[in-house]
């Protein structure tokens, strides 16, 4: 028999998503069927999969022993960088300043330096995080930005903070603006973006339609032009929507691509100004909270942005 103490990162799970995490060798057919058999209890009594976790809670596993093979940590975290740009901290969240060519997550060119490696590394670094000691929480990035894309990323230190934050952001509670530099000066210069996207995923390419096609989305965005010089201009964009590439292919879309921009901006324009990747920079966000936040509450109307912003200097 094995027991796991129920700590406060595991709480507010059910218990299924609980054991798949915990004991990851163990197959979901015998799960279940462990289940029906009262192998698997919960402080000693008969439970049900979907049952949710409070925090004390003993989960007792009647199951043979090589499914609880030792718990391998993933110690990429071992080989990363040790540089990171913090933006802001507390004790239950932190946001990063991620710079343009890195990785929020791995994929098929980098496994290892990942910006949610490097907040794995400065977590235990700092002794925020300890591995070893969690049965299935690992803090992670509540949402993301391009590669190209330099600028602010929300990540959470704990679980319950980790679901509030992931809920806010899909409820739209967390404002996320944009500042981006274009090659031409948007007409007007403030004004609203609207149509339908459509992403490729063969290509990885969005295309845009004024119309509704199958397959693509709504996509809105808000601008205001900041400062021009020559051809060039400093943009403020703001996200209604959320699509891939929205902001760059809005932007090309009227005319003003993103300078650096090796995907739907010009090719002889960006080698020219020297620039490799997208001016495109997450570099203010507004905590607005319309419902209740429980523990991140103290959040509300706070205001995070970049330390050295996105200008048009130099160019």
């Amino acid at each position: 028999m094995r027991e796991f103490l129920i700590s406060e990162n595991d709480a507010g799970q059910r218990l299924d998503k609980f054991i798949s995490k915990a004991v990851p060798m163990l197959p979901q057919g015998l799960l279940y069927k462990s289940i029906r058999l009262k192998r698997i209890k919960r402080n000693g009594r008969r439970t049900e999969l979907s049952c949710r976790l409070e925090a004390g809670d003993r989960i007792q596993l009647y199951i043979n022993d090589e499914f609880f093979e030792e718990r391998r940590v993933d110690d990429a975290y071992l080989h990363v960088p040790d540089d990171l740009q913090v933006a802001y901290e507390d004790e239950n969240i932190i946001v990063l300043d991620k710079p343009a060519g890195l990785l929020c997550h791995e994929d098929d060119s980098e496994r290892i330096d990942t910006l949610a490696n490097r907040l794995i590394a400065y977590l235990v670094r700092t002794g925020a995080y300890d591995p070893a000691a969690e049965n299935s929480f690992v803090p992670a990035l509540c949402n993301r930005i391009d590669r190209n894309t330099q600028g602010l990323v929300i990540a959470a230190k704990n679980a319950e903070s980790q679901r509030i934050l992931s809920q806010k952001i899909r409820d739209r509670e967390i404002a996320k603006y944009y500042l981006c530099i274009t090659y031409g000066i948007p007409s007007p210069r403030a004004g609203t973006i609207r149509n339908f996207l459509f992403k490729d995923e063969r290509k990885n390419r969005v295309y845009v339609h004024e119309t509704p096609v199958p397959g693509a989305r709504t996509a809105v965005t808000r601008y205001r032009v900041l400062e021009t010089r020559g051809n060039l201009a400093l943009c403020e964009a703001d996200l209604v929507t959320g699509r891939t590439h929205q902001i760059r292919v809005h932007f090309a879309h009227i005319g003003c691509p993103l300078l650096g921009d090796g995907k739907y901006g010009i090719g002889e324009v960006n080698r020219r100004f020297g620039i490799r990747h997208q001016s495109l920079q997450s570099y203010r966000l507004v905590f607005d909270f319309t419902s209740d936040a429980g523990r991140l509450s103290y959040l509300n109307h706070r205001e995070v942005t970049c330390k050295k912003r996105l200008d048009l200097s130099g160019l």
